[in-house]
């Protein structure tokens, strides 16, 4: 398959709970107490609960805080 450049730039815009747990290397009950907290994104979609990628960058240090 043929990777192009601009595909590797994408990033995702959220991603569920367990893929959070696994990128940050916190456990899930603190994932879970951060959203609580109001540290984390989150938005809905059915049952799932997807956190935003940018929000978990900014908690990370890997990028500027997302809100002005």
């Amino acid at each position: 398959m043929i990777e192009r450049a601009w595909e590797k730039k994408i990033e995702p815009l959220t991603v569920r709970i367990s893929t959070a747990v696994r990128i940050t290397g916190l456990s899930r009950s603190r994932i879970y107490q951060l959203i609580q907290a109001g540290d984390l994104d989150t938005v809905k979609v059915g049952r799932a609960t997807l956190v935003q990628y940018a929000s978990l960058k900014a908690l990370t240090g890997s990028c500027p805080n997302p809100d002005p």
